[in-house]
This record gives structure tokens, sequence and C-alpha cells, in this order.
């Protein structure tokens, strides 16, 4: 069994959350640098780790005249220029077995776009794996795709939401109406994934994905995207209770080759992060309650034993007997009731 790294236990503790943020796929060194440097700056002026994000092969696109990136070789040399220059942890995907080894001696969190035959090779590196949650998955699946991960002798995992697909919806645009691949976030799947026992990450970008959503000037399509609303998904996770946020940020997304519907603006981003701490401060830590407990009947009181917080909502049977003050005093300490 591989050792528990440091950046995990560090991450594992962050306070509120940690942030693993940066462009959706490398499109220069220089790009790249600048981004890192940005990045780095508003994440330590909120007070929030970092990890710096990047792609070095969009290879998962449907259309062939999708931007793909450098490519594994130059792409990892780029990130190591990152890591080395900004002092910097980074966390970047694979798409083939065999690229994990080579990712792993510059990647210090290899990241699993939803193929899960990847999970074993990908533990072999010993480095932190970030396991994004298939679209067409259920929460549960998670819980058996980290323990895949510490069965292969590694102990560094954690989980990531970016939505479900229900199949394609009409969207309506300024200039034309498509049918489009849509994604749900169900926030009951952040409490969910908690059952796999390791860090839970909210991707607040991705989950507002359009997959082929987009046409091209002379053909093809690419991914379209609802941007506005995710500070609403990034709200919504961190209420909930996440762990942490990952985000693809830049500095020009109507310009981004690929993605740019989902990639938040850099200069909103420390804004955007202000907003989110403020949320945060206003709940603490997760307790994660004794589920064999009874919980209060019809015409019981509640007593302060029976109210468990963040991390694991209490939910009384219906009819339970709660007067006004009762209620507001559970919103208060962020208790998710339902009746």
């Amino acid at each position: 069994m591989a050792a528990t790294s440091p950046l995990y236990n560090q991450l594992k503790d962050a306070e509120p959350f940690f942030l693993l943020a940066g462009p959706n796929v490398i499109e220069s060194e220089e790009h790249i640098l600048r981004m890192a440097k940005h990045i780095k700056h508003i994440a330590t002026k909120v007070g929030l780790p970092l990890v710096f994000k990047s792609s070095f092969d969009k290879a998962n696109r449907t259309s062939s005249k999708s931007f793909r990136g450098p490519g594994m070789a130059e792409g990892l040399k780029i990130l190591e220029k990152v890591k080395v220059a900004y002092d910097l942890p980074i966390v970047t995907d694979v798409h083939e077995a065999y690229q994990c080894e080579q990712v792993g001696k510059v990647a210090d969190i290899i990241q699993i776009p939803a193929f899960l035959y990847l999970l074993v090779a990908a533990a072999q590196t010993g480095k932190i794996i970030n396991i994004k949650k298939g679209q067409f998955c259920a929460p549960s699946v998670m819980e058996n795709s980290a323990e895949k991960i510490r069965l292969a002798g590694n102990p560094n995992v954690m989980v990531c939401e970016r939505g479900t697909m229900f199949g394609y919806s009409k969207f309506s645009s300024p200039v034309q109406i498509l049918n489009v691949d849509d994604l749900i976030v169900d926030p009951r799947n952040f409490e969910w994934m908690r059952e796999a026992n390791c860090p839970v990450v909210a991707d607040i970008t991705h989950a507002l994905q359009q997959p082929a959503g987009k046409k091209l000037e002379g053909g093809g399509v690419a991914s379209g995207g609802l941007r506005e609303l995710i500070p609403c998904i990034a709200r919504t996770a961190v209420a909930v209770g996440v762990d942490g946020i990952f985000m693809e940020v830049h500095d020009d997304p109507l310009s981004a080759p690929v993605d740019g519907p989902t990639q938040w603006p850099l200069r909103h981003l420390e804004e955007l992060l202000e907003e989110l701490i403020a949320i945060a401060g206003h709940k603490r830590k997760a307790a994660v309650p004794n589920r064999s407990h009874t919980l209060p009947r019809l015409g019981s009181k509640v007593s302060s034993s029976d109210i468990w917080v963040h991390g694991k909502s209490w939910r009384p049977h219906c009819g339970c007997n709660l007067s006004v003050k009762d209620i507001c005093h559970l919103l208060e300490q962020r208790v998710f009731i339902c009746f």
C-alpha cells in the first residue's frame, strides 16, 4: 500500500475548501504560464489551497475539427514549467492506460474523465486520483470506483461530481434552435458520494456543458454551455459542503479554442471565490450521524442531540412537529430538512 501523500492530507484538511483551477486545455506555453501566475495570486489572496489544472489533449471530442491541445510530450513539458516557476501542484487528465506512468512523473493529481477502465493503471502511479463520476452513472458507483483505487494499493483518491445526462432537449440560441445534450446537477449527489469515504469535489464548469451544442463555421460542432449559471452551481455545492471546487478559468473565454462557454472569466474569479468562502463561513465541518439513531416522531420535541449538521442531512419523519422557531434555528445551522 502506497503512503498517503502530504498534498492529499493538505487537501482533505483544507478550510473551507480547496481549488482545482486553470484553463481547459494548454493553448500555448506563454498563455499557461500567465494564467498560472494570475490564478495563484488570486488563490493566495483569498486563502485557498490551489492545484493548477490544464489538459494536454482533449481526446474525448465528438468532432474531429475540435482543438485537441499540444499532445502529451509537449504538454507535460509545459506543465512541468508551471510547477517549477510557480511552485504549484498540477492536476491533468489521462485517456489511455499507457499515459499514466509518464503523466505521474509531472502531475500531482491524475484525473480520470469517466473512463473507469483507467483506474488501476492510474492508481499504480501512487499519485492522487480524482475520479469524475460518469454523466451516465448513479452516485453510488463512486464508492466502488474509489475502493478499486485503494485495492490497487493507493489510498490517495477523491471523487468528483460533474452532472448527469438524461438525454437531449431543445435549446434556443439567438441564431438557431439546436437539439443539445444537457446535464442536471442533483445536489443530493454531493451527499451520497460521501459514501466513497474520501474528499468530494464539485466540477462547477463541466456541469454546465452542453456537448455538441454549438455549430462551427465550416461544419462540425463544439460544446456549448451555460457560463452564467456557474455561480449558481458553485453556491449550491459549497452550501451542501463539498471539500473541493474544480473550475476551468480563462482570461478570454470567448476566444478559447475549446469549451469557452463553460470557462469562468479570470477577471471575475476573485469575486466568485470570495462569495463562496463567505457561504462556507456560515457552516461547520461535516459531522456524520449514527444512522441507527432513532429520529423524532410526530409530536416529539427536538433535542440538541438530534441535530446533525453539514455533510449528513437530518431528515425528520413526515409530520414531525417542528415550530417555526425550531425550523429557523435548524436553517441557521445549515441543516437541510425534508418534509
